[in-house]
């Protein structure tokens, strides 16, 4: 019988990953800061890095990252078969593989970040830009697009995550003053 990979390590490599291509988690919380501080006057760093550490636990986006990485590195080492080498190291424009994983990471965060995924794909913000950008001598042709999907899931949960607590607080004040209202009866 097979045995399956513990995802816990699943997890660690695909943050090795990241790090080893020049990518920080608070990096990736920047977009996410950038994304959603219009909507939220308080938001912290921390708290966009905390969604961020989150998305990054889904099987999904693990497996995802594990091999669009692998592909990036393989096409580095010129170990692709031609022609799929020459397009993935140049990035051709309409090789649309690596968003097809991208944005298939997506949709478990629904709309906002399918909608997120989009404007970052097409935006290049923050480490998104320096990935896409084909300085030196790596390649990132499904990077860019994995990061990009990484913050638009964050982007997305926390946007979720922000509705639910200010409701939740709105419940809060309503039992308070629907409690002091029945004790002036």
């Amino acid at each position: 019988m097979k045995q399956h990979v513990d995802s816990r390590e699943i997890y660690k490599t695909a943050r090795n990953l990241l790090k080893e291509r020049g990518v920080e988690l608070k990096d990736i919380a920047e977009i996410v800061y950038e994304m959603q501080s219009p909507y939220e006057s308080g938001l912290k760093l921390e708290k966009c890095l905390g969604s961020v550490e989150a998305v990054l636990e889904k099987r999904e986006m693990q497996h995802a990252l594990l091999v669009g990485i692998e592909l990036d590195k393989l096409a580095e080492k010129g170990l692709l078969s031609e022609p799929l080498q020459s397009i993935v190291a140049d990035d051709e424009s309409l090789f649309g593989v690596d968003e097809t994983i991208a944005i298939g990471a997506v949709f478990g965060y629904g709309s906002i970040a399918v909608t997120t995924y989009g404007h970052l794909d097409k935006a290049k913000i923050g480490i998104i830009k320096q990935l896409d950008s084909k300085a030196g001598s790596a390649v990132h042709t499904f990077l860019d697009d994995l990061v990009a999907s990484i913050a638009a899931n964050a982007s997305s949960r926390l946007a979720h995550h922000i509705r639910d607590e200010a409701e939740e607080e709105e419940h809060k004040r309503m039992l308070v003053a629907d409690v002091h209202d029945e004790g002036r009866s």
